[in-house]
């Protein structure tokens, strides 16, 4: 064969291998995309206070109201607050990928948890529910002060600490659930927001939140 047809052959095997290799990262960032936005904050805090609440009231539906109430003021509203300021152009997107301009985000979510906590406290809601509001306060001071030097993994904190308090409210077997907070830390690697290490460590800090049931 000439070296002009064997320059040519390589050449056809490197475009195919490239466009192979492009086809297959579009892939892993679609699937990525797909899990960071169905596991984001709002939705795991709207899935996983609503079984904390139920849990925590021994079963009865009001539980469902004190949950409702936890998602609404750690992860709704929060959210909301997000998307507002997207519109007035202050953020891209909803990540806010630039650690520097999160620290109104925590503030807005200790105000809004605060708040919630104290309709719990005057309302008489269940013990765990508020246990659980409390300990995800103190979770959202510890990712505000490491925020303010590391750039930690905000979606994989709360992600780590819903199926934790899960565990702890409701039963140990939820910490199956931990399949999915491992996705969560997937995708956020995946599509560039974090390192492992960053998504590890907000893993690790939203575990930690089932410490309040041990003072609770």
């Amino acid at each position: 064969m000439s070296s002009t047809a064997d320059d040519t052959a390589a050449t056809g095997t490197d475009t195919d291998t490239g466009a192979a290799t492009t086809t297959a990262a579009t892939a892993t960032t679609s699937v990525a995309r797909t899990v960071t936005d169905i596991l984001q904050p709002r939705n795991v805090l709207l899935a996983g206070m609503l079984g904390i609440g139920l849990a925590a009231a021994g079963g009865d539906w009001t539980g469902l109201l004190w949950g409702f109430l936890g998602a609404l003021c750690a992860g709704l509203i929060p959210a909301g607050y997000i998307e507002w300021e997207r519109g007035r152009g202050t953020w891209g997107d909803r990540h806010v990928v630039d650690r520097t301009k999160r620290a109104p985000i925590f503030f807005v979510i200790l105000g809004s948890i605060g708040a919630g906590s104290v309709v719990m406290v005057l309302g008489n809601a269940p013990t765990g529910i508020l246990v659980a509001m409390l300990a995800l306060w103190v979770m959202t001071i510890g990712l505000l002060a490491v925020n303010t030097v590391w750039k930690i993994s905000v979606d994989s904190a709360v992600a780590s600490a819903a199926v934790s308090l899960l565990a702890v409210v409701h039963s140990p077997w939820w910490a199956a659930a931990y399949a999915l907070t491992a996705a969560v830390c997937w995708s956020r690697v995946a599509l560039g927001y974090h390192t492992v290490a960053q998504t590890l460590a907000g893993a690790g800090l939203g575990a930690a939140t089932t410490v309040a049931y041990a003072f609770g």
